[in-house]
């Protein structure tokens, strides 16, 4: 018999992103809370990488304010204008609340950072050109347990935004990969 942890999170397996995501599940960290699940999604020609753990304490942690928490990592190379622009981290931020709230997410508790890097290469690796990225570090508690799949998707939707892919339009379907 499935325990209520594997129950809730089947949705979340059986989830069939968008053609261009790439989604498979990793091991989960196994010192943070009871239940844990961990995926890790790439998108297509390396346009952007993240991670979304789903923890779960039947009692409780005061630090996340309910029995659930979703940690998130998405990482996607940017162009030198945009890594200069003041307002990015401010952006990114907004790309993770706008992708929660798209997906009908209630959730409290968010926190998280945003980091530009801009790199240049010297000696030996010179030749390489300047490249920088966005990363999007994040954590928030879903209000309830009814919908974690709104929130994986709300993860999802930010690595698209942040690897620059089209958003679907409403009421097109998009070709999941097989894997």
């Amino acid at each position: 018999m499935k325990s209520s942890f594997e129950q809730l999170t089947a949705a979340i397996l059986a989830l069939k992103p968008r053609g261009e995501i790439l989604l498979e599940t990793v091991p989960a960290p196994q010192k943070l809370a009871p239940h844990a699940l961990a995926m890790t999604a790439d998108v297509l020609e390396d346009a952007a990488t993240g991670r979304f753990v789903l923890l779960h304490d039947p009692a409780g942690q005061e630090g996340w304010g309910g029995k659930w928490r979703c940690v998130t990592f998405a990482r996607a190379a940017i162009d030198l204008e945009m890594a200069s622009d003041p307002l990015l981290p401010e952006i990114g931020w907004a790309w993770l609340l706008e992708s929660l709230k798209k997906n009908g997410c209630e959730f409290i508790a968010p926190s998280g950072t945003v980091t530009r890097v801009a790199s240049a290469s010297f000696g030996a690796l010179e030749d390489r050109e300047e490249d920088s990225e966005i990363e999007i570090r994040a954590s928030w508690t879903p209000s309830s347990e009814n919908n974690l799949v709104a929130h994986v998707n709300a993860w999802l939707e930010l690595l698209a935004i942040t690897a620059g892919l089209e958003p679907i339009p409403e009421g097109v379907s998009s070709i999941a990969r097989n894997s």
